[in-house]
């Protein structure tokens, strides 16, 4: 039996060198962490992660003290046989509630504590949150889901059956845990990078074993990005899969304008073309620069904007992110949700893939999503006790119990 006798929070932040983290919307990034802590009666702690880019970090924190301190005295195994019903009753916050519903810091807040108390399952367990999951049934996998305004699309029933029918083939697909995952490089090209820059980095990456990278946009003038992405699709050749990423700069008619004229650069897709929360404008857009993919979900803060995403066409690659949704459950839930739909999942990392590791080898092996590739960005890798670990462009699988969001204990970083 292992209690959880404490809950306390950290905003930990991490100023990057000139140029990385830059897009054409977030000038001045700090990757920053709104951290949940777990402290137990055993000694094992968990640890959850949510990502913001500094300013207003320290109010995700806020909201964590606020949510969590109804987990103070629960069992963990208890606590989780039945997340799905816990997560609701957080969400549902008769008071916090008003702040969000399921979205900003609240919901930030509690993709942190969910993160968090996965984390202390998994440990307790003495498991990889990935094998944690992968052992469960299809039974206990839902219960860890809140599948409220979903009923219409997909309930308790349809999840456990396209679950369960996937487990015969989980042996064949169970190979990527020996081959590891494959990633994809956003490190790149950040937007404030020069050319002759963007043109080493690619050629760099493709030394590293990528066979796929991406390229940020959303320039004032559309003539730079048309430039940049040529000048790394001819840097890289044709068989590299190419992606570019607008971080939601262009109002819709201007992407329905560019987006034609970058996609004949042989792009795999185009992401964050306009604002996270235009699912017509989204749906305008897919349809224009077919058979070139949408891609969207980095800022899609929940379950319901995912489902309508889907059901209109708003997206083909579905970039959901377990920082940004309420957690690991939530993150499982949309990926359910793509299973159903047809859609690829290809998670928005943000120096986050030591989480993101551990989930796309749960959806392949246990939803039979496709393996794809994986985001890596490794720019805070060295404040990490277990970073990830990423060979000739392949995430290794990791071994370690939890899924490796345990910080050091020196703080290099600093609260702005």
């Amino acid at each position: 039996m292992t209690t959880i006798h404490r809950v306390t929070s950290q905003d930990r932040r991490f100023p990057l060198k000139p140029g990385e983290g830059v897009d054409s919307i977030h000038s001045n990034p700090v990757y920053s962490y709104a951290v949940t802590f777990l402290e137990t009666d055993k000694g094992i702690a968990g640890t959850g992660l949510a990502f913001t880019l500094g300013a207003g970090n320290e109010l995700v924190c806020q909201a964590i003290d606020h949510l969590s301190q109804s987990l103070v005295g629960r069992e963990i195994h208890e606590l989780m046989a039945d997340w799905g019903t816990v997560s609701r009753s957080l969400a549902d916050h008769p008071q916090l509630r008003w702040v969000g519903p399921h979205k900003g810091v609240v919901h930030l807040a509690l993709a942190s504590i969910t993160n968090a108390v996965f984390d202390l399952w998994a440990k307790d367990r003495g498991v990889p949150l990935w094998k944690l999951l992968l052992d469960m049934s299809p039974e206990e996998v839902v219960a860890l889901l809140d599948l409220s305004y979903l009923d219409e699309i997909l309930d308790r029933d349809e999840a456990i059956t396209i679950i369960r029918n996937e487990q015969e083939l989980r042996g064949e697909r169970e190979e990527v845990l020996a081959k590891g995952y494959p990633g994809y490089d956003t490190s790149v090209g950040w937007f404030d990078y020069p050319d002759k820059e963007i043109v080493e980095n690619a050629k760099r990456a493709l030394d590293q074993g990528f066979a796929a990278m991406k390229l940020k946009v959303g320039s004032k003038d559309p003539k730079r990005d048309i430039h940049r992405t040529g000048l790394v699709r001819e840097a890289v050749g044709e068989e590299v899969r190419l992606m570019v990423d607008a971080n939601q700069a262009w109002s819709v008619p201007e992407a329905l304008e560019i987006c034609p004229r970058l996609a004949v650069n042989n792009l795999y897709w185009i992401e964050e073309p306009t604002h996270p929360d235009d699912v017509q404008g989204h749906k305008k857009i897919a349809e224009a620069v077919a058979p070139t993919a949408i891609a969207a979900g980095e800022h899609i803060p929940n379950r319901v904007l995912f489902k309508n995403f889907m059901r209109m066409g708003g997206m083909k690659i579905v970039q959901v992110d377990a920082t940004r949704v309420a957690g690991v459950s939530e993150f499982i839930t949309v990926s359910l949700l793509a299973r159903k739909f047809g859609l690829k999942v290809v998670p928005h990392v943000g120096d986050m893939g030591l989480i993101h590791r551990h989930l796309v080898l749960f959806n392949h092996i246990a939803l039979g999503h496709e393996k794809l590739f994986l985001e890596a960005i490794p720019h805070l890798d060295s404040y990490f006790v277990h970073p990830s670990v990423v060979r000739e462009g392949v995430y290794e699988t990791p071994r370690e119990p939890g899924m490796g969001t345990d910080l050091k204990s020196e703080i290099h970083s600093s609260a702005l």
